[in-house]
């Protein structure tokens, strides 16, 4: 029999406490301590100074964090796009019996579970535009290629095809996971009505699939607003601010120029802008499923 009342609670507590501890700890606090520094000024030297709403005044008139923001929309509606599209043309072309079908799966998937840091010191030596391979290439084409993280133009283009490259896998494995949840039956059915291959691909795979490209939209969209690691490696937010992205600028503002208080109220502004969008989607959710 199950013990009920206090005891019950007790072997709860017991069960859950480490794992409630570690979640305060690690997280809750750390998450309420940004809030409070939001509204401060804190130099890592000195003793926190309460400030108000200083620091959300001070960004909306900062061009540098519009520039920000507007380089991540940028980033976002390039790398969501592509992603999505090529993770779900590749999880239909692995989900059909093909030779060596493991060896291709792996072989995308490989590239999600490098080091950011290993990825973008290759790609940033294939974007080389003296040395770099993809230069070299587009000469042998009779085409001069770009100066690529050194041109403000093509800075941000190539962040985003890193990134699409190492993100592949995992969006594919996503959708590929959904592929097969669907029932054959449909598909032999369809053959037998005579639909193509693109019909059977808007009709049935897509629609059949939302879930699945709901979840990988998100994950995505959250993605996106979140990129750091390869803009920070690869570009340093250069060349002339073009890749300045929000997440970077909380790192410099906080870490580089020791403005935690103003790196504080960033990081919630960026967390309003994700939870936004995320609440918009799930709202929508009912209409993606057709």
């Amino acid at each position: 029999m199950y013990e009920t009342g206090w005891k019950r609670a007790l072997v709860i507590a017991l069960f859950l406490g480490p794992s409630l501890i570690g979640l305060g700890v690690f997280v809750l606090v750390p998450i309420a301590s940004s809030l409070v520094l939001s509204f401060a000024d804190w130099d890592l030297l000195n003793p926190p100074r309460f400030t108000g709403i200083a620091n959300f005044r001070r960004l909306l008139a900062d061009a540098e964090f519009w520039g920000a923001l507007g380089n991540t929309v940028k980033y976002l509606v390039g790398y969501v796009p592509l992603v999505i599209t090529l993770g779900l043309l590749i999880a239909v072309a692995l989900n059909r019996r093909i030779p060596l079908r493991s060896f291709f799966r792996t072989t995308y998937f490989l590239p999600v579970v490098t080091s950011w840091v290993a990825v973008s010191l290759i790609w940033m030596w294939l974007y080389n535009p003296v040395f770099g391979l993809l230069n070299n290439f587009l000469g042998w084409l009779g085409i001069r290629g770009p100066a690529w993280l050194f041109d403000v133009n093509w800075a941000m283009p190539a962040v985003i095809l890193t990134s699409v490259w190492k993100d592949l896998g995992f969006i594919m494995v996503i959708l590929l996971a959904g592929l097969q949840g669907i029932p054959r039956e449909y598909y032999e059915a369809a053959e037998i009505d005579g639909a193509s291959g693109w019909q059977r691909l808007r009709f049935i795979t897509v629609p059949l699939l939302v879930p699945s490209l709901f979840f990988a939209v998100m994950i995505s969209l959250i993605g996106s607003f979140q990129v750091f690691d390869q803009v920070y490696i690869m570009t340093g937010g250069g060349p002339a601010g073009a890749t300045q992205v929000l997440m970077e600028r909380i790192v410099r503002n906080a870490f580089n120029y020791n403005r935690m208080g103003y790196a504080a109220s960033m990081s919630w502004i960026l967390f309003l802008f994700i939870f936004a969008i995320s609440f918009v989607l799930n709202r929508l959710r009912r209409r993606w499923e057709w």
